[in-house]
């Protein structure tokens, strides 16, 4: 009761995330189409901006090709072979980012104390540029000041070997962190003895990768590129695609041009749900040539999107009734377990509660029913409107359901398609970064590198963050990312940080999570993707996977920002020799030569086989992939149906779901700027997004100051003041506003209980007048 009347006391934390306004805020509805010349007078804007003109439009032109280019550091959507231009607007925003030629020095530290940076935006911290040498926190003068690696490397060998036992340590991971980077760390956590190695799927991807395994005994899609071109129609759940995976807007446009059929499914129709200019068409960009994006759009409530697919697996079925081949009875019957107990819960839930609970009409539910019977070959993808919810995974085990009873798993053309929003968040996972590994690949690791490592589950994110407040963590650790944005509880997360004893933060630029640290803590700079890794052996790459599976190399081009960088690689082997004196693990060998670590890998990763040849073939290679093969390493060796019962998702009266997304000047954590060309807004981020009869009946009016009261699963309620109402496209009962400002509403006991997940889409809130 202390820490709920603790929370419901506190004043919300004073938003400074983006930059200072330009000007006042404005907002009209966005006509033209995604991508197109909207698209590239951003991009012209930020070479400009960033004086990269030539230098950076030439880099752009090695982003995403097998010909020793890299890999953009963006989302994790595939490479297309043999596409001269195979980049989008925030792929380049966010390479150019790292390319920026400002320097945050050591007399820039010294100049300001982390006092006075801490009050800064995070904004303009990142835009200081690139970190330049290792910096420790002096607590005496409040100011970061340079260290040597190597005194780096020992405070944090020290720290880690005074601790009481190696659970007291956690390492998180953001997903921009490379396979070899990736599987060295997760090494280094394990041969220090513990699990705890959380990262940032644990916030934005969890509920897909558990559903995938309940139902079809893998936790990746089963698609690939070559699917995309094949389907007769793709179901686009939850993503704002053209902010999001905007490259993801081609294979769209040619599907409509092929005659077949797409369906967004989202409480808002986001732009690239309309049209769009692909910009690597000449002839469309020249003529101003649009082509759109979709054949339905369906705008369900927040978290309605199980009913809605429950709503079409009880059409189908109805349909086959009549019609013979509405479901894949030959497939149902070789492949599939549990379809008769579905059956009886699909048929025994009725239209009035799908309705209800979907907030989408029976006539339209019923037309999303027969473009999916009408398509041979059929995708269904969704991304974080669909993950982070209280019963995601049973949200997209009723996707793989749907999928299921017209065979859709296992041929070309066809498939689940979950969308990996970071560029190798989805390698990450597949090289080792979990907090509850398997035994199998446990038992590899002992028997290839020689180690004993634990068997207990780790910590993910949120048991990290409450077990920081215990004070049963006291050394984090962070390759990339920045947990103290990213993460819920705001308040609560940054006085979790503070009570630890060693914060060390592996980054290419200044951010939030250097600011909010712990009695010691280091800052150490990195090599950026677009930056030559020279290493004892020579020039070296770096392999990354995107989120249909294809594994292959990326390989920076540009002098580094500072001779005093370290590969990520490097720094996690600096660490681990000083943490592990006597360690038999050949570290310092390893990073001499990244083939050395593929070798390794290949002998412990299920699908590594012959890495460093075939990740050296054109494009790379895919890894194997059973369910896509019709092998399902489930109990029963069959796709499983799920029989779960529609969830009550409708808010009480009076309350509405508050969800948390990036506006498209945005990638995670970054801002670019305060603006949302897709949504319209200019000048603004501390708004919340409404429908305007949800205005109307509160009484409130374009820009009026709003006062949003969450209400968390633990009794607390937390109040944010001044945010501005903003009309828009929705369902009643539906808001939205901006990650990370919007994260300090969401409780640290919001989480999803299937999936452990913050429930960033399903705030339960009220909204009023700000008096």
């Amino acid at each position: 009761m202390a820490r709920q009347e603790a929370a419901a006391s506190q004043e919300p934390l004073e938003p400074r995330v983006g930059p200072v306004p330009s000007g006042p805020p404005k907002s009209k509805p966005y006509t033209h189409p995604a991508a197109g010349w909207g698209a590239a007078k951003a991009v012209a804007e930020v070479l400009v901006k960033d004086r990269e003109v030539v230098i950076g439009s030439l880099e752009m032109l090695k982003m995403n090709h097998d010909d020793g280019g890299f890999d953009c550091p963006g989302c994790a959507w595939g490479d297309t072979k043999d596409l001269e231009l195979d980049l989008c607007e925030n792929g380049i925003k966010h390479t150019t980012w790292e390319m920026t030629p400002k320097r945050t020095t050591r007399e820039f530290f010294a100049k300001h104390s982390v006092s006075e940076l801490f009050e800064w935006n995070d904004h303009d911290l990142e835009a200081e540029g690139r970190l330049t040498e290792p910096m420790v926190y002096d607590a005496l003068s409040d100011h970061y000041v340079p260290i040597s690696w190597a005194d780096a490397f020992k405070l944090f060998g020290d720290t880690v070997r005074r601790l009481e036992s190696p659970d007291q340590a956690a390492y998180y991971t953001s997903g921009r962190l490379g396979n070899e980077a990736s599987f060295l760390y997760s090494l280094m956590a394990r041969e220090l003895g513990t699990n705890n190695q959380p990262d940032c799927a644990n916030m934005c991807t969890e509920a897909g990768t558990r559903a995938m395994e309940a139902s079809l005994g893998t936790g990746k899609g089963t698609v690939d590129l070559k699917d995309w071109e094949n389907s007769d129609a793709v179901f686009v759940m939850g993503i704002n695609t053209a902010s999001n995976a905007p490259r993801m807007l081609t294979p769209l446009a040619q599907l409509y041009r092929d005659g077949k059929k797409i369906v967004h499914i989202n409480p808002l129709i986001e732009a690239g749900a309309t049209r769009t200019i692909i910009p690597h068409e000449i002839l469309a960009m020249a003529t101003f040539h649009a082509t759109p994006t979709s054949n339905l759009d369906i705008q369900p409530r927040a978290a309605g999107d199980m009913a809605l697919m429950r709503g079409i697996a009880k059409a189908t079925l109805e349909m086959a009734e009549t019609d013979e081949q509405a479901v894949d009875r030959q497939f149902l019957e070789r492949y599939t377990h549990g379809f008769e107990d579905y059956r009886r819960v699909v048929t025994e839930t009725s239209w009035e509660e799908i309705v209800h609970q979907s907030g989408v009409s029976l006539e339209e539910i019923r037309k999303a029913a027969r473009i999916y019977r009408e398509a041979d070959r059929a995708i269904i993808t969704w991304g974080l409107g669909v993950n982070q919810h209280e019963h995601a995974v049973d949200t997209i085990r009723e996707i793989i359901n749907v999928l299921l009873l017209r065979g859709n798993i296992g041929r070309e053309g066809a498939g689940a398609a979950p969308n990996r929003g970071h560029s190798n968040v989805q390698g990450n996972r597949t090289c080792g970064i979990t907090n509850e590994p398997d035994a199998a690949f446990l038992d590899k690791l002992a028997e290839v590198c020689g180690i004993d490592p634990p068997r207990t589950r780790g910590y993910d994110v949120v048991g990290t963050i409450e077990a920081m407040d215990r004070g049963d963590i006291k050394v984090f650790v962070s390759m990339a990312g920045n947990l103290a944005l990213a993460a819920p509880d705001t308040r609560f997360t940054y006085a979790a940080l503070r009570k630890t004893d060693l914060t060390v933060i592996v980054s290419t630029k200044l951010n939030r999570s250097h600011l909010v640290h712990g009695k010691q803590a280091l800052i150490l700079p990195c090599l950026g993707r677009t930056e030559k890794d020279e290493q004892k052996t020579g020039l070296q790459a770096l392999s990354v996977e995107d989120g249909m599976s294809m594994v292959h190399l990326s390989r920076g081009n540009r002098e580094p920002a500072s001779e005093q960088l370290l590969s990520e690689p490097a720094i996690i082997a600096g660490l681990a020799s000083a943490a592990l004196p006597d360690s038999q693990t050949p570290w310092k060998w390893y990073v001499e030569d990244y083939d050395r670590i593929r070798d390794t890998m290949a002998k412990v990763l299920y699908g590594f086989e012959d890495f460093n040849r075939r990740v050296r073939q054109p494009m790379g290679f895919r890894i194997k992939q059973p369910a896509r093969e019709l092998v399902f390493l489930t109990p029963s060796g069959r796709a499983e149906f799920s029989h779960a019962p529609l969830p009550d998702v409708v808010p009480a009266p009076g309350r509405l779901v508050l969800g948390a997304m990036r506006s498209h000047d945005q990638w995670n954590t970054t801002i670019y700027s305060d603006n949302d060309r897709y949504r319209g807004v200019h000048n603004l981020r501390t708004l919340i997004f409404m429908n305007k009869d949800d205005m109307r009946e509160r009484g409130l009016a374009q820009f009026d100051p709003t006062k949003v009261t969450a209400y968390a699963k633990d009794g607390t309620v937390r109040v944010l003041k001044g945010f501005l109402a903003v009309e828009h496209d929705m369902p009643r009962g539906v808001s939205a506003g901006y990650m990370p400002e919007l994260n300090q509403l969401i409780s640290v006991s919001d989480y999803s209980a299937q999936s452990d997940q913050p429930l960033s889409k399903q705030m339960d809130v009220t909204i009023e007048q700000d008096a």
